[in-house]
């Protein structure tokens, strides 16, 4: 017995299934695509804040005997190391939920061993790159829960911000292109898993 139509109704019938499936599919791949982008851009914005942060790190003078008390820069380097570690690996795999649940804890790490090494010498900008006034008043700085939260930077530029805001942009379009029906189908069979935003 033939699954094949016999007619030209059922022939029409499988051409529009296809082109519809083609369709669904080039539009979550050219999603998917937008979230690598923007995270190739995040990822060179991190790359900077963290080069900003180990070049104050072999800066900062280093007395002979601290006084007690006194932060020390241990914290901070330990901190550089893991966010260089897990930015490669999530380099890799930037779609991995679970790779970037890693990279932001390492990063809020990160963001609070600098404060504490440094407490004036933070920036908080806003999403479209503009200062956030009063900075020390922002809610959730350094450990942000909310991906519309902006972050206290360490190196005083708006462009680790303005890309953090578009990675997760991209994302929540991502998402909710994988999660629509039908488009969901062809997400389930291709294999297409929703991304995390960096929080």
């Amino acid at each position: 017995m033939s699954v094949l139509p016999d007619s030209l109704a059922g022939w029409l019938v499988v051409a529009v299934l296809l082109f519809w499936f083609v369709g669904a599919y080039n539009r979550l791949v050219r999603l998917r695509a937008a979230v690598l982008q923007a995270y190739a851009v995040l990822d060179v914005a991190l790359r900077k804040q963290l080069d900003f942060v180990q070049a104050s790190i072999t800066a900062a003078p280093r007395p002979e005997s601290p006084p007690e008390g006194a932060p020390t820069v241990a914290p901070l380097q330990a901190a550089t190391t893991q966010l260089a570690t897990l930015l490669g690996a999530t380099r890799v795999r930037p779609l991995d939920p679970g790779s970037m649940a890693a990279l932001a804890t390492a990063l809020q790490v990160l963001i609070a061993a600098w404060r504490r090494q440094y407490p004036g010498a933070v920036t908080v900008f806003d999403a479209d790159g503009t200062l956030s006034r009063p900075a020390p008043l922002m809610p959730g700085l350094g450990g942000a829960s909310d991906p519309a939260a902006p972050i206290a930077w360490p190196e005083p530029s708006a462009a680790a911000e303005i890309a953090r805001g578009q990675f997760n942009q991209a994302v929540a379009q991502y998402n909710t292109g994988i999660a629509q029906f039908p488009a969901l189908l062809v997400a389930w069979i291709v294999r297409l898993r929703p991304a995390a935003p960096l929080l």
